[in-house]
């Protein structure tokens, strides 16, 4: 197993002493605290009693117990949970909302993913507690935005993913859009809000009052176009999916080699010329078809049928050596596994061993961010569901009497 990413020295984290009140659940909204709990923010997840997220039954894979016998903690929950602790609370009873209006007057940020309007109902919206709790931050995540005519619909990553307009970028020309291989709209809206956090904090702690966070789906997804969209505010010309390869460079693209794939990722002309020599094709570097980019772009089916042939003539990693000698951008296109082997990764110290309460230890992947002073922490397993909820409640102040009444009436578990 690869060692484990350095914690900071105070074993804090840059976001000690931040409170968290995490009502979210599935993957915007956790990925979002997850982050903020990473770098040392205290997270206090709530979930509903018994089944608690509904990701932890988003399996198989399932965490398997000493025993090698599956729990109900799925892989996919385990990847955005850490750093957290469990409070399984009812939100329809009245007794489970004052819970929560209390903890939301002790905590710095309020995150949640209901449905527009949803957590009005329960008296937990923003306008509810923003009077009584003037310093809180509160975010909502949703699929739309809380205005706007989609505003009242549920929203999904595959959704975001098809009227945010990334679908129609990805695949082939010929072929059917495709969405991203992993859900895109959600975690990038994840850290867009964990900015916006960031900046609302800022703002009141520099004399400021809390305030709402409007993060969702679509908005972030449209964001994330970026220069395929700025191509058609300049242009006026709707992008074309082109599959692997680039709209604005070429050769930019993956192409088969005698034994597995590569990525070419030329973006220069000197880089163009240097692969050429390599491939023993020095002409093509003068070609007046392929001199510049611009030429390329206007070329480019005539050069990939070109290059084609020429890459699957040797393997991978004569390719691959030969053009990092001379610094040509250039790679493997890796499976899962082959990520996890490279020792590339592994000297990066992308996985983290944690314990966990089922089995000795559970690996997770790492945080990317690296801080000289204050690198990201790792206090916390993925919890059980409910499992921190009694020390929670008595720190709010609730007595082991109240608590146990609480949960004979199925408010707490």
């Amino acid at each position: 197993m690869t060692e484990s990413p350095p914690s900071a020295p105070t074993g804090g984290g840059p976001l000690a002493g931040l409170r968290v009140l995490d009502l979210s659940r599935v993957l915007a909204g956790p990925f979002c605290t997850q982050l903020l709990g990473d770098l040392g923010a205290e997270v206090i997840k709530v979930e509903r009693p018994g089944r608690g997220d509904d990701t932890r039954a988003w399996g198989p894979p399932f965490l398997t117990d000493h025993d090698g016998t599956p729990s109900q903690e799925s892989a996919y929950y385990l990847s955005i949970n850490r750093n957290k602790r469990s409070l399984a609370v009812d939100l329809t009873r009245p007794e489970g909302q004052a819970l929560i209006r209390r903890l939301a007057a002790q905590v710095d940020v309020l995150v949640e993913n209901f449905k527009v309007g949803g957590l009005a109902k329960y008296g937990l919206s923003y306008a509810d507690l923003k009077e009584g709790c003037p310093r809180l931050v509160y975010c909502s995540i949703t699929g739309f935005g809380q205005t706007g005519p989609y505003a009242p619909r549920a929203g999904y990553d595959y959704l975001a993913q098809g009227m945010g307009g990334m679908m129609s970028l990805t695949g082939t020309a010929d072929g059917d859009p495709v969405k991203v291989g992993n859900a895109n709209a959600d975690q990038l809206t994840g850290m867009y809000a964990a900015v916006a956090i960031l900046a609302a904090l800022r703002h009141r702690d520099a004399g400021g009052r809390g305030q709402h966070i409007d993060a969702n789906l679509l908005d972030s997804q449209i964001a994330w176009l970026t220069y395929q969209a700025q191509n058609w505010l300049v242009s006026g010309e709707a992008p074309a999916r082109h599959g692997n390869a680039h709209p604005n460079i070429v050769p930019y693209d993956t192409f088969p080699a005698a034994d597995g794939h590569l990525i070419l990722a030329v973006g220069n002309d000197g880089q163009f010329r240097r692969f050429c020599q390599v491939a023993g094709r020095a002409d093509l570097a003068d070609d007046p078809r392929f001199v510049t980019n611009a030429d390329r772009i206007a070329h480019r089916e005539a050069l990939t049928a070109i290059l084609r042939p020429l890459i699957a003539s040797r393997t991978r990693d004569a390719w691959l050596s030969d053009l990092e000698a001379v610094g040509v951008p250039s790679g493997p296109v890796n499976t899962i596994p082959d990520v996890f082997a490279d020792a590339h990764v592994q000297a990066r110290a992308m996985t983290v061993d944690m314990a966990h309460p089922l089995r000795e230890s559970v690996t997770l992947i790492a945080n990317p961010l690296r801080l000289s002073e204050t690198p990201p922490v790792y206090r916390h397993a993925p919890p059980l569901v409910g499992a921190d909820g009694a020390a929670i409640l008595t720190a709010l102040g609730v007595s082991d009497a109240e608590q146990e009444r609480l949960r004979e009436a199925g408010v707490i578990a």
